[in-house]
């Protein structure tokens, strides 16, 4: 009698391991389906990813599978081979992978499908719906919604009774809306810079090549991508795009749908409905998208015929994973691109460090715009406020103060940039100088304004409370606000100039889904005079209008331990800056600060960033930080900080026989060492060599898995960007 047929199953579980089902009809078209399987005294969903017919489980503990989903397609075996490689690289079970990259709704046991963009009537309807009885309204109307052909579902939503009984007989099915050709007479004429750059991109053979597109705010970076892709598209492929934030995905979806109305253009990202997300995969996965746009974890969509992938904004840490998966979507894209055979274009004004590293090897093909794309607007002009001379006042100088009452009475918009949400950073008692911290975690309690009164936050682990009515430390009464937030800068504002109509942006005020697409409406129609803003109003917007830039409290990074700070503060400030001045209307930057003559600064006021990347690089060269090594950080908490620290010298003990080629530094409190009561240390792990590192991180790994630790959590962050 042959032995029975076995599927190996990846499930979302903490193990590295695969696990053994029987499957008696299961065939090598089932590897990369969903499947349903007993797991303990539940059923859980995993991806089939082999067959077998031995198992070194014993064949009474053998279990059987509760159904294989053949009603959708597997995933392809390149979208295998990309989450085999993410696993691997960064030291991440297969099946917890594999189960992260799919849709919500196709990590559940049972799901709807997903509901179809249109209807259609089929021939069995169309002879049935001749014959609709005069009172039967809703019926008539439906047919003639339907007589011309597809309608969007969204348009028959008050038709659903009749709908639903058309689909059960058959009467109607659903069906893809109709495309019109594009208008390639409405694209602007590319500048000289971009046609150079398109002519490159052009002349570069079929076959994966990497290129870095370094452009300039408002250099056109967007028109290069739109040509490539439409190049791209005119071959019958697919084309991925990458966003760093969300709230760029509607504007540019609306771009890329006027410059692309013929073709099917998909969203991906965590702001749409589980039957929205599913629907767009899925329409990827079958190959009729053409362009797939979305955030980090879009890098994993299934693309049948992928062309091209592009990483807009590529330097941006939002393409950082935090937890979980801890990937990094440009390097997965990368090398995705590599394992298709397909260009990668990764495109910023301030590209990171690394990638400006490997453009100077050589290993990315570097194609620069220089010059602004609008011949009328020059980059803004950078100026450097000193706020020893000029103090400012609840945050603003005179220098801007007058800059912005200038700006309003021309009747032009400004931004005010200040990276700090809520009302201010601390509750301050001016008698004892004690300022309010979460008793949760090693952080302040942040001030805000919250239905008419105050109210204290703690921005790490969600902690709100009323503020205190006297001092805990001393008892005084004497309590105030200490420093800037967007919401005390938005009232200092509206009392300097009460006739302005001011906006605030930030991640309370754009939490609503559809609420920063009416806000940044409301910009463009000019409907709003000065907007204060954090990093969400920093990138990829384009107000014509907005003239001038303010900073606020910027120099608070040039205090950071963390040896990215001042890349990340260039980069933000870099791309605030070039928010201003970007139609026909000069632009202006006013940056305050205690220390104008900085070395940052002063490459900003060049519009630099090549120096300002050259002279870090000489820095990061010197203390051996990543890109000249490669790092992986172990963190570990636990109710005490003796616990997480024992765990990592246990770690550290484990590795010294493995650690060849490899620097192991002594296990250290992180520096936000408690968080939501829970104690936190961390283990840091370096080479020079990136391969070493991963030789040295597998069998390590395996090691610690095996060792008990009630109570702990720990996980490894490759290539991490916070420490």
């Amino acid at each position: 009698m042959p032995a029975p047929a076995l599927i190996q199953v990846a499930l979302d579980a903490p193990l590295d391991r695969l696990f053994d089902y029987r499957a008696p009809d299961a065939t090598p078209e089932d590897i990369g389906r969903r499947v349903r399987v007993p797991f303990g005294p539940r059923e859980q969903v995993g991806v089939v990813v082999g067959l077998g017919s031995r198992s070194e489980v014993a064949d009474t503990r053998l279990r059987d599978v509760i159904a294989i989903d053949r009603a959708l397609p597997a995933l392809p075996e390149d979208i295998l081979q990309l989450a085999r490689f993410a696993a691997a690289y960064y030291q991440h079970p297969l099946g917890q992978t594999l189960l992260a990259i799919l849709p919500p709704a196709l990590k559940r046991t049972r799901f709807r499908a997903p509901a179809p963009a249109a209807y259609a009537l089929t021939e069995v309807g169309r002879a049935a719906v001749a014959g609709l009885p005069a009172r039967a309204t809703a019926q008539r109307r439906l047919a003639g919604l339907l007589a011309a052909g597809a309608v969007a579902a969204g348009e028959l939503a008050d038709l659903r009774v009749p709908l639903s009984a058309w689909l059960k007989r058959g009467w109607v099915a659903g069906a893809d809306l109709p495309g019109v050709d594009g208008d390639a007479g409405g694209q602007p004429e590319p500048t000289a810079d971009q046609a150079a750059a398109l002519a490159a991109l052009a002349a570069q053979p079929d076959g994966f090549a990497a290129w870095l597109l370094f452009g300039v705010t408002g250099s056109g970076k967007t028109e290069v991508y739109l040509r490539e892709i439409e190049r791209v598209l005119a071959r019958g492929r697919q084309v991925l795009v990458l966003l760093p934030e969300i709230h760029l995905t509607p504007q540019m979806v609306e771009r890329f749908g006027r410059r692309f109305p013929g073709r099917k253009l998909v969203s991906l990202h965590s702001g749409l409905s589980d039957g929205e997300r599913l629907a767009a995969w899925l329409d990827g996965l079958e190959g009729r998208a053409d362009i797939a746009l979305g955030t980090r974890l879009a890098v994993f969509a299934p693309l049948p015929r992928l062309g091209l992938i592009v990483v807009d904004e590529e330097h941006d840490a939002s393409y950082k994973q935090m937890e979980g998966l801890r990937y990094h979507a440009r390097d997965v894209a990368v090398w995705r691109a590599r394992a298709a055979g397909v260009a990668v274009l990764l495109g910023s004004a301030t590209p990171a460090l690394e990638s400006w590293a490997n453009a100077r090897r050589g290993r990315y093909r570097l194609l620069s715009l220089p010059e602004r794309a609008h011949a009328d607007a020059d980059l803004p002009t950078v100026s450097l406020v000193d706020s020893r001379t000029d103090k400012p006042r609840q945050g603003v100088t005179e220098a801007l103060r007058q800059a912005l009452a200038d700006n309003l009475a021309r009747g032009e918009q400004s931004l005010v940039f200040i990276n700090r949400r809520g009302y201010a950073p601390v509750l301050y008692c001016r008698a004892c100088g004690h300022v309010s911290t979460c008793p949760r975690c090693a952080a302040h309690q942040v001030v805000h304004r919250h239905r008419g009164g105050y109210q204290l936050r703690c921005h790490h682990c969600g902690l709100a409370a009323r503020p205190p009515e006297a001092c805990p430390a001393c008892g005084s009464l004497d309590l105030a606000p200490a420093g800037q937030g967007t919401q005390k800068v938005e009232d200092t504002l509206a009392e300097l100039f009460p006739a302005a109509r001011i906006l605030r942006i930030d991640r309370d005020t754009a939490a609503r889904k559809g609420a920063f697409a009416a806000m940044r409406t409301a910009v463009e129609r000019r409907e709003v005079d000065i907007l204060v803003g954090t990093q969400i109003v920093a990138k990829g917007h384009d107000f014509p209008m907005l003239t001038l830039v303010g900073v606020v409290g910027a120099d608070q990074a040039l205090m950071s331990t963390d040896f990215r700070a001042s890349e990340r503060l260039f980069a933000q400030l870099m791309q605030v800056g070039g928010r201003a001045g970007r139609a026909a209307h000069a632009g202006r930057v006013l940056i305050q600060t205690e220390y104008p003559h900085h070395p940052l600064y002063a490459a900003l006021v060049r519009h630099d960033y090549p120096a300002f990347a050259e002279r870090t690089l000489v820095e990061r060269r010197q203390a051996e930080f990543p890109p000249y090594s490669h790092q992986a950080l172990m963190r570990a908490d636990a109710r005490s900080m003796t616990e997480a620290m024992a765990f990592l010298e246990r770690a550290h003990s484990l590795a010294e026989d493995l650690a060849e080629g490899v620097l192991l530094y002594d296990p250290v409190p992180a520096l936000m060492p408690r968080i939501a009561e829970r104690e936190r240390a961390q283990l840091l792990v370096q080479s020079g060599n990136r391969a070493r590192l991963q030789a040295f991180l597998t069998p390590w790994l395996a090691r610690l898995r095996d060792e008990k630790s009630a109570g702990l959590r720990w996980s490894v962050d490759v290539d991490p960007l916070d420490w």
